[in-house]
């Protein structure tokens, strides 16, 4: 286009002249309802938009992840379900499928998903919950539909964050959502037996596991210890409070300044008021021998004072 007077040509960047109307150049949207809300083809392949998946648009600098991308083209009775809502319910999951960015949507309607970057499933849609990322399974389905994926451990570590803080389901609600006959039942059998309100991690539910296996009593979780004189020490992961020993998992923020002088202070409260607290790592999750030792040892000197009272 020439210049007035000056018989220069003059760039025009068309995509300042036509702003996407609301909501569209805020957020990921499917290339056919961008079409019947009236913008031309044309426009949507203007510089200014990026396609993370087939048929989807985004402005460019709005964060779209494959989750957000899927969302855009879910139709009814579509929702994200298995691992995919298992990581939208904030929950925890093994590292296999904490780093894949494969999505999962189950449709109750016959016609699964068929897309790259996505698993399609079939079945019934008994309590579809709204989120912000779109339609999901509730916690319980969730936990159910991860059973066909998932170890009994994980599994285990799955439902307690679901029964947990946030109060997502209750125990109830996870047997509930049991389909006898279904992939993945008999390991979901195995795991409701197993899991415990009051977990408050993954790497708790895994410790607590791997002692009980190795022919521990089952502790108490998450449970506030008080002293002889009722003052508060602090609250301990595990406990078995009639020997007075705690078991605590220390995570990566443990080794920070601040945290380490805390855990000391506290740990000389639980030894003044005769408590034995044993620490266990990442590192004893991989290899316990020398941390189930530590608690024998402990068992055996609490049973020894016992007989000696």
């Amino acid at each position: 286009m020439a210049g007035p007077g000056n018989g220069r040509q003059t760039i025009v960047d068309m995509s300042k002249q036509s702003p996407l109307p609301v909501p569209f150049g805020q957020i990921a949207f499917s290339v056919g309802d961008a079409l019947r809300a009236g913008i031309g083809p044309e426009r949507l392949r203007r510089r200014d938009l990026v396609a993370p998946i087939h048929g989807v648009r985004a402005p460019v600098g709005v964060p779209v992840g494959p989750i957000e991308a899927v969302a855009a083209v879910l139709r009814p009775g579509q929702r994200f379900s298995h691992v995919t809502a298992a990581r939208i319910w904030g929950a925890p999951l093994p590292r296999t499928y904490r780093d894949d960015e494969t999505v999962h949507v189950s449709s109750s309607t016959e016609v699964a998903m068929r897309r790259v970057g996505v698993v399609g499933h079939r079945s019934p849609a008994p309590d579809v919950r709204e989120s912000p990322s779109g339609p999901v399974s509730s916690p319980a389905d969730t936990w159910f539909e991860c059973a066909s994926m998932l170890s009994v451990a994980d599994l285990v570590a799955l439902g307690d964050h679901m029964v947990g803080r946030n109060e997502l389901a209750t125990l109830d609600d996870l047997a509930a959502a049991v389909r006898p006959g279904s992939r993945g039942a008999r390991t979901a059998r195995a795991a409701l037996d197993r899991i415990r309100v009051g977990a408050e991690s993954a790497m708790e539910t895994h410790l607590r596991l791997a002692v009980v296996d190795a022919g521990f009593p089952e502790p108490a979780l998450n449970i506030d210890v008080r002293g002889d004189d009722g003052a508060f020490l602090g609250r301990v992961d595990m406990a078995w409070q009639e020997h007075r020993i705690a078991l605590e998992y220390d995570g990566d923020h443990h080794r920070e300044r601040e945290t380490f002088r805390n855990d000391q202070r506290r740990s000389n409260g639980f030894t003044v008021n005769g408590w034995l607290v044993i620490h266990a790592t990442a590192v004893d999750l991989a290899r316990p021998a020398v941390l189930f030792e530590r608690l024998r040892r402990a068992f055996a000197e609490r049973a020894g004072r016992t007989r000696r009272a």
